[in-house]
């Protein structure tokens, strides 16, 4: 069965550095311009929009194209575009473990809001940040390759993230990072491991050491859904990935995400998305 497909770092790498490519958005359309199904990556991923039009998708979210506005995404998801016009802008790819030898905390850039799965990661800039970014981009993708600029592009790379993230505006409240911020990274993080085997908030609540009543407490409070919630989401989420892949049946979706039969993951599916599979996938092909 095909899967969809997940697009390595080295394969949209044209230029010597496997780990990290920076370019001008125009540049890097026209070295790949064959990128436009819906596809994963095994990297982090971002684009800066300066000009054209279009929209892209990320996990079945239709964002329009806007001037200043920037995207982030995480190893993982799922996107494709539709873009219109001259295209101009910036992007960025590099590896999950790039900033391993740089930073002494290894998770460090997961915990950017910018790349968390408890936000929208689509956002515009304010015009002071705008105007004092483009030139690190600029800086960034002027670069050569060699190990005398190896530490110089994290050190720009890092700065560059560090202002989108001062002037990102998460979706859910912020709060200081106690213990049940805590909780809500590690069940989010849970939930990504183990979706397709754990559909129930105790089982998670039992590997968090924590009670049922307290996990479904916390994930009201922070993100304003019940774990339950979160767990059908992201199961939803996932089958929605499989259902656009044209040779997968039904039957083979529900198998892969361990339902235990049709007409159960069919009930499941049409209770979060209000729809069959079926229908879906119908909407997602005409």
């Amino acid at each position: 069965m095909a899967k969809i497909p997940v697009i390595e770092q080295c394969t949209v790498s044209y230029k010597e550095d496997k780990h990290l490519l920076a370019d001008r958005l125009d540049v890097y359309l026209l070295n790949n311009r064959n990128l436009v199904f819906p596809h994963r990556h095994n990297f982090y991923h971002l684009v800066l929009f300066l000009q054209g039009s279009g929209s892209h998708e990320i996990d079945f979210k239709t964002y329009p194209v806007s001037i200043g506005q920037v995207y982030c995404m995480g190893p993982g998801q799922v996107h494709s575009w539709m873009f219109d016009g001259n295209m101009q802008g910036y992007i960025i790819n590099f590896d999950i473990d790039y900033f391993k030898s740089l930073l002494l905390r290894p998770d460090y850039i997961e915990n950017l809001s910018i790349f968390s799965t408890l936000n929208d990661s689509v956002f515009s800039l304010t015009e002071e940040t705008l105007r004092q970014v483009v030139p690190l981009f600029e800086q960034l993708v002027g670069l050569k390759n060699g190990p005398a600029e190896d530490d110089l592009k994290k050190s720009l790379l890092l700065y560059i993230l560090l202002k989108l993230e001062q002037d990102y505006m998460p979706s859910f409240p912020t709060k200081t990072m106690d213990y049940q911020m805590v909780l809500i990274k590690n069940f989010i993080a849970l939930v990504d491991m183990r979706y397709k085997d754990l559909h129930l908030p105790k089982e998670y609540a039992e590997l968090l050491f924590v009670t049922p009543n307290h996990l479904n407490g916390v994930c009201k409070e922070y993100l304003g859904l019940q774990a339950g919630e979160v767990i059908r989401n992201r199961i939803h989420l996932e089958a929605k990935r499989l259902l656009i892949l044209p040779d997968w049946t039904i039957s083979q979706v529900a198998y892969e995400l361990q339902f235990s039969d049709n007409s159960y993951f069919t009930k499941f599916f049409k209770k979060v998305a209000g729809m069959t599979p079926e229908e879906f996938r119908k909407s997602q092909w005409k």
